[in-house]
């Protein structure tokens, strides 16, 4: 038998808009900081860009139609803030809000229900260049007023609003970097705006991103519709334990708290944790009156993004209660050097989210896996690697909903291939194959397993 998801259970899709929307001076846009870190000679592999991506700001009408005839029934889309705002605040850019208000009222009409993220990385260059960015509580500011524009004009169409795209990726990555082992040697990532701070000074843009969430969620309450939803969307580090006995359970919730304690343990309880605080030592942030009121103010879904486990666990005595265990060199990984390959984080993540935290709604905002994808000779992409991942992945998620977490929908990354960050146009996330030259689309493999998998609400 099948394994069916609950009665509306949302199979959707994601993008973000400096991915796939090239245009990047079209109507009015301002400069964000990714067109200018992607002019710098090094930053991007092959030294390409999103200035075309995929040509989704012509092509939008027909990428709709297409992932309507795929079965999507919720689209998760980022709006670009300097196409709203060119310098970041100040008078908004009609031709920008039209935009998006084209492409809702187009997914409206093919049935898919629209989720706008505000913020996945394209901070608008005014604001980097007068405030060093999220370095200043006037960038956080600004960000909130954004919002509440939006939740303005927008939410009489956009129900469900995510404030901000992964904050531990673009804060440590982008004003920290983050060495990772490639290719048998260490080298340091950096994603825009590639910036180098000491800890004090990063602990404080950790903290400034989380203010701009929480002041984006007062404002789009005060702005929006009464009925707006709205949470984040964070890259949640899963603690799996090495083996399903109590102790061991206990031992990866204990750990799920202290390694979230950047981001979502204090969205979710209004106060950074403890233990992690008394690790940062000096490096802790600045925290005004008000602050943790609005970081921790109340959502209506949790949001995770999850890839991959962050590390194995067991028990041990002592007061922190969990080791970590090594992961093995030879641990499988999918084609990206960063993504080791375990579904079982797919059960544990928001398995241990509920536990910690009791969250009325999660969604998957984003799972897949980049492949080494190919057409065939009868234009066909057979991605039996990503089917094989995201059939796994699902299978753990429908466990974790068996288990009670309230998983409501699952928005695999990514509907089309597209300019993936630092490694430019060579890693292919997408269940639709785009051809770069000719700017076709081409469904894959796993594009059709998800329109069965979407039909009968079942993992096909």
């Amino acid at each position: 038998m099948p394994l069916r998801f609950p009665e509306g259970f949302l199979w959707g899709m994601a993008t973000s808009a400096y991915q796939i929307e090239g245009s990047p001076a079209a109507d009015g846009k301002g400069p964000s900081i990714w067109d200018s870190f992607c002019k710098v000679p090094g930053n991007i592999r092959n030294g390409e860009s999103g200035d075309v991506a995929i040509d989704h700001y012509h092509r939008f009408q027909s990428d709709v139609a297409l992932l309507r005839d795929l079965g999507v029934e919720a689209y998760r889309f980022s709006i670009s803030w300097p196409r709203i705002f060119p310098d970041g605040d100040g008078e908004p850019n009609p031709a920008g809000l039209d935009f998006y208000i084209r492409l809702v009222d187009c997914l409206l009409e093919a049935g898919i229900r629209p989720f706008a993220t505000l913020y996945h990385w394209d901070l608008p260059q005014s604001l980097q260049d007068r405030f060093g960015g999220w370095q200043r509580r006037e960038t956080a500011e600004a960000f909130a007023r954004y919002a509440g524009y939006v939740a303005r004009k927008l939410s009489d169409r956009v129900r469900d609003i995510i404030t901000i795209n992964e904050f531990r990726s673009f804060v440590d990555m982008g004003y920290r970097g983050v060495e990772m082992a490639v290719g048998g040697r260490t080298v340091r990532i950096s994603l825009a705006p590639g910036l180098a701070l000491e800890p004090k000074a990063l602990a404080q843009v950790r903290h400034l991103a989380l203010l701009g969430h929480g002041l984006a969620v007062q404002a789009i309450r005060a702005e929006g519709r009464a009925e707006t939803r709205v949470g984040p969307a964070e890259n949640v580090e899963v603690a799996v334990p090495v083996s399903a006995t109590p102790a061991n359970i206990a031992a990866a919730r204990a750990a799920m708290r202290y390694l979230n304690g950047p981001f979502l343990t204090p969205m979710l309880e209004g106060a950074y944790d403890s233990a992690w605080l008394a690790a940062q030592g000096e490096n802790t942030p600045e925290v005004q009156p008000g602050d943790m009121e609005a970081i921790g103010a109340p959502l209506d879904f949790v949001g995770l993004n999850i890839y991959r486990p962050a590390i194995y666990v067991m028990a041990e005595e002592s007061a922190r209660g969990w080791q970590p265990v090594r992961i093995n060199p030879s641990h499988p990984k999918m084609d990206s050097a960063w993504h080791l390959l375990d579904p079982e984080a797919l059960y544990w993540g928001p398995r241990l989210v509920h536990d910690l935290w009791q969250p009325e709604i999660i969604y998957l905002t984003e799972n897949g896996c980049a492949a080494k994808d190919a057409l065939g000779a009868e234009g066909e992409v057979h991605d039996t690697d990503r089917l094989m991942y995201l059939r796994a992945a699902m299978t753990a998620l429908h466990r974790a909903i068996a288990d009670g977490a309230p998983v409501a929908g699952n928005f695999f990354w990514s509907a089309f291939d597209n300019f993936e960050w630092t490694d430019g146009l060579q890693r292919r996330f997408g269940l639709v194959h785009v051809d770069y030259e000719t700017q076709v689309r081409t469904p894959k493999l796993s594009a059709h397993w998800f329109c069965e998998s979407a039909r009968t609400n079942s993992i096909a």
